[in-house]
């Protein structure tokens, strides 16, 4: 029988544990040992004061959801605007609810790209909402008024650092130690900020040896200007599939990531 692509690899998955369900099942459907390690815990913002929020912006002609968290939690303020999303899992979120997306990028999958849409070249005088967490990148906002938009951010859900225990800190450092983690899979560079600042000091000093996978270049250069002699890997996409062959191909230049 032919071995599993990643048997004896082990891999830490950073995302908040309700959406890593499928990068998991994936890595494990292809022999890789999962780790979950949420470094970033998400929680809708208070629906009276978003409520309020959005009854003082004025109606959109498009709206942008910049997660599949935004349409989680900020479906209902889409006005029957155009819907516009930035990735695939967030056009997903939005046919799931039942909605139809009107914009997103023909390849690629964050602002940049989503900004060469044709449908947001001539935008000047229309109005455009943009769904978020409390913060975020201000790329879309910036380019979309300088084309002469009116652009309103709508926040609907906030990002924490969540609470980790002694227990499971400990738990991770012994795993890295013993060889069983030897990969790790980040998917924005908050996610990436906050796995610094929760991990403990033996682990931050293994972030430089230990291989990163992500699908974001802007993971990448940060991960390099943080860590000049780490090697992040750029997966070609942040589905699941694209991610777990990234880490299959990582592991066959370097077979010693097996334990």
């Amino acid at each position: 029988m032919t071995e599993a692509p990643l048997q004896g690899v082990g891999v830490l998955v950073t995302r908040p544990r309700t959406q890593s369900t499928e990068l998991v099942a994936a890595i494990e459907a292809a022999g890789g040992s999962t780790f979950c390690f949420p470094v970033m815990e998400i929680r809708a913002l208070d629906e009276n004061v978003v409520s309020a929020k959005a009854a003082e912006l004025g109606k959109p002609d498009i709206v942008i959801f910049v997660s599949r968290n935004a349409v989680e939690y900020g479906m209902q303020y889409t006005n029957d605007a155009r819907i516009c999303v930035i990735g695939p899992a967030t056009a997903a979120a939005v046919e799931s609810a039942g909605h139809f997306v009107d914009i997103q990028p023909a390849s690629g999958f964050d602002s940049e790209h989503l900004l060469t849409e044709p449908e947001l070249q001539d935008v000047a005088g229309k109005h455009v909402r943009i769904i978020r967490g409390n913060d975020g990148r201000e790329l879309l906002a910036e380019t979309l008024t300088a084309r002469g938009a009116i652009v309103e951010y709508l926040s609907v859900y906030e990002r924490r650092l969540p609470d980790v225990s002694p227990q499971t800190l400990a738990d991770i450092e012994s795993r890295w130690r013993s060889g069983e983690i030897a990969v790790i899979t980040v998917m924005s560079v908050q996610s990436l900020r906050n796995l610094y600042d929760l991990l403990p000091h033996w682990c931050k000093s293994q972030l430089e040896s230990t291989p990163l996978v992500t699908p974001a270049a802007r993971v990448l250069k940060e991960a390099l200007d943080r860590y000049p002699a780490s090697r992040p890997i750029l997966a070609s996409g942040p589905q699941a599939s694209e991610m777990v062959a990234a880490i299959i191909a990582l592991h066959k230049t370097d077979p010693g990531l097996a334990q």
